[in-house]
């Protein structure tokens, strides 16, 4: 059943009906939507940038690289030392794609995936695989987990056990496994001294 517009009476006595009046938000063009999301992602890139110019996030990410045993041109399967190994790549310009077995796309410094790359890559406008870009990402993708801030005040225990949920080598803090076994990890104490020798500080 339908209900009718309020009637209202004027202080003349005129009877008047109260009718709604629609708003509509002007449409975005496809056009001023291509600049807005232009702008974001390179505010992104400038902002991740800036991050990884702090001395304890790169340390941090050199950590991280120590701990899952990678480089930047591993794919999943390759071997540190091993002579002519081919599950290395040399075409950065995107992501090498899978790796031993065909299982995992896990690839780089960070065992990126095709998928992580292109969600945290997209959001700076990044379409290639090279070291820096590996750097960006591992960088974006702590900030998704919220604890860029305390890995930049030397809070390394109290970021570990969400950054264990982003990379199997990690442990969750000291004196803790990791959060993916049976899957091999560092020690707490491995991975913070690995830290401090790339020039990291607190604890």
């Amino acid at each position: 059943m339908s209900s009718s517009p309020a009637v209202i009476k004027s202080p003349s006595g005129r009877l008047m009906r109260h009718q709604a009046k629609v708003t509509t938000t002007p449409k975005e063009s496809a056009e001023a939507k291509a600049i807005r999301v232009a702008q974001e992602r390179n505010e992104r890139l400038e902002e991740n940038k800036a991050y990884l110019a702090h001395p304890n996030v790169a340390a941090y990410l050199k950590a991280i690289g120590a701990a899952e045993g990678g480089g930047y041109d591993f794919k999943y399967g390759a071997v540190k030392g091993k002579k002519n190994d081919p599950w290395r790549f040399t075409d950065t310009s995107t992501h090498p794609g899978p790796g031993f077995g065909g299982k995992t796309t896990a690839a780089g410094m960070y065992q990126i995936t095709i998928d992580t790359w292109r969600q945290f890559g997209g959001k700076m406008g990044l379409t290639d695989f090279s070291p820096n870009t590996q750097d960006l990402i591992a960088v974006e993708m702590l900030r998704s987990i919220g604890v860029i801030d305390k890995i930049k005040a030397g809070d390394v225990a109290g970021a570990m056990p969400k950054a264990a949920l982003k990379w199997a080598a990690l442990p969750e803090g000291p004196g803790l496994a990791n959060h993916y076994p049976p899957q091999p990890y560092v020690e707490y104490s491995e991975f913070l001294a690995a830290y401090k020798a790339a020039g990291g500080t607190g604890k």
